[in-house]
C-alpha cells in the first residue's frame, strides 16, 4: 500500500510570477474557494483555515454547504490533506460523492466539534481516507 501524504497537492498556478502561491498563500485568498468533486460537482466553499497553533500546521479546513448568506448551512470540517488545490481555477477538488458528503461528520455554526479531541479529529480523517497531520 502506498503511503498518503499528509500535505495538500496543487494543480497548477506555477506560471504565477506576480506574487506569492501556489505553494505559499496568505489563508483569506484561499477562504470562499468553492469545493468541486472529481466529477466537477459543487460541494461547498470553503469557509474557514483552522490552525493548530502550537505545531504551526493547518489541522482542516470548514466547508460550508448549503444555505442562503451563511444562513440554514451545514459545516464540514475537511482534512486538508484530503483537498486538492485547483491554482488555476481557484478552486478545491475533494474525492467526495455529494451521496457520500452526506453521511460525513458535520456540524453548524453554533456548535462547532471539538477538534482537539483525539477521538473526534481522528473519525474525520478517517472518513476521509487520508492520515492525520499530527503523525
Amino acid at each position: 500500500m502506498q503511503e498518503q501524504s499528509t500535505s495538500t497537492p496543487i494543480l497548477g498556478g506555477h506560471d504565477n510570477v506576480s506574487g506569492p502561491g501556489p505553494e505559499i498563500m496568505a489563508s483569506d485568498t484561499l477562504e470562499g474557494d468553492t469545493v468541486v468533486n472529481l466529477t466537477g460537482e459543487t460541494l461547498g466553499k470553503i469557509r474557514d483555515i483552522m490552525i493548530d497553533v502550537p505545531s504551526g500546521r493547518v489541522a482542516y479546513a470548514v466547508m460550508s454547504v448549503g444555505g442562503v448568506m451563511g444562513i440554514g448551512d451545514k459545516l464540514f470540517a475537511v482534512p486538508w490533506n484530503a483537498l486538492v488545490l485547483d491554482a488555476d481555477n481557484h478552486c478545491f477538488v475533494l474525492d467526495v460523492s455529494k451521496e457520500r458528503l452526506k453521511d460525513a461528520p458535520g456540524f453548524d455554526k453554533e456548535h462547532w466539534p471539538e477538534l482537539a479531541d483525539a477521538r473526534f479529529a481522528a473519525s474525520v480523517y478517517e472518513y476521509y481516507g487520508t492520515p492525520p497531520y499530527w503523525h
